[in-house]
């Protein structure tokens, strides 16, 4: 929904996503083709048996792809109908796990597991835990046999009514996950994108958004499953629950921005919204909103920078530090998550 656009800035932005692999990210798994992916590895890393699993624990049913490689390339045969993952086991008898961010959907849009960041103090964020996306409603039947494959048990829609009245989610019907949301309007989140200087646009969203968060947390510690949670874009709403998430567990605030503002370049607008006539929703603010950008041709998505060239969450993390007193504040203040709760988050979403 962001609304301002400057050349220097989609620039830099470029140029930061064209760069080698974040810094706190030292496995990573790029999709070539259709049946081909490729793992990058650090020059020099130890030697790895590696593994191909379509889980994250190594057993007797995994596929070897290479005794002993020290290669910071390796080609993969992995089909994008597959959710598989990649299993370092090292000669020190620790084993590392590396899988693609970025799920390879026909008619999705920034569909990503959040795993694979290591935290400051070198743990790393597991991967099939947690997943975030933008809206869903023009999903493939391969989408579907892909996105089986998560075992999913909760999906929480971020999104307001309006949203989900045209758009609603299909998802935990054909997966049989457990659906939440919280009913709210449109209208006072527009308010902050089309009205003053385009700055601090997502204070308050802690507060209208609270409920939501709350259920993704609670859904992640009752450990029952993966947990799916999105609004239209996946790029504000679903990046604040990531930023959370992300900096509870330790993650450091650079790599938050930078897998922030990854955004820009994995949405997909043309599978966000499904055809409708906005004759037809004449009362729905966000329909008329989306109609008004195709009508103007506008359907790229914009950096996530103020007018200013401030990042969006860089701000937020400001504010929230100058609320709360911090992300760990905010949760325990305002979701009444218990430092016990914390730590059983920390427990299972990090290795």
């Amino acid at each position: 929904m962001t609304r301002f656009s400057i050349s220097t800035l989609t620039l830099s932005l470029a140029l930061a996503l064209a760069a080698p692999a974040l810094a706190r990210e030292p496995l990573r798994i790029e999709r070539m083709d259709a049946e081909t992916a490729v793992l990058l590895r650090g020059d020099g890393d130890a030697p790895a048996t590696l593994w191909l699993s379509d889980d994250t624990v190594l057993d007797d049913g995994d596929t070897l792809i290479a005794k002993d490689s020290t290669a910071p390339r390796v080609e993969l045969a992995l089909p994008e109908t597959e959710r598989d993952y990649v299993i370092l086991a090292l000669a020190d008898g620790s084993q590392e796990v590396a899988a693609e961010r970025v799920l390879p959907l026909q008619q999705g849009s920034n569909f990503r597991d959040i795993g694979g960041y290591e935290t400051k103090d070198g743990k790393t964020v597991r991967w099939g835990k947690v997943f975030r996306t933008g809206a869903m409603p023009m999903l493939t039947d391969q989408d579907y046999a892909l996105l089986g494959q998560l075992d999913i048990d909760s999906i929480i829609d971020l999104r307001s009514l309006e949203e989900r009245e045209v758009a609603p989610d299909l998802l935990d019907d054909r997966t049989g996950a457990l659906f939440l949301s919280n009913d709210y309007l449109i209208a006072p989140l527009l308010a902050n994108y089309g009205q003053g200087d385009g700055e601090n646009t997502y204070t308050g969203m802690e507060k209208l958004l609270e409920p939501q968060f709350r259920d993704i947390f609670k859904r992640i510690l009752a450990g029952d499953g993966a947990v799916v949670y999105h609004c239209s874009a996946g790029q504000d709403r679903t990046g604040i629950a990531t930023a959370l998430i992300y900096d509870v567990l330790g993650v450091d605030r650079e790599t938050i921005l930078k897998d922030y503002h990854l955004s820009t370049e994995l949405r997909r607008p043309q599978y966000e919204m499904p055809p409708i006539d906005p004759a037809d929703y004449p009362d729905n603010p966000i329909v008329q909103y989306y109609a008004a950008k195709l009508a103007s041709g506008d359907t790229k998505a914009e950096p996530l920078y103020t007018p200013t060239g401030q990042s969006h969450l860089a701000q937020f993390f400001t504010y929230l530090d100058a609320q709360y007193g911090g992300t760990e504040g905010y949760l325990e203040q305002e979701l009444g998550l218990t430092e016990s709760d914390l730590d059983q988050l920390r427990s299972d979403l990090l290795e």
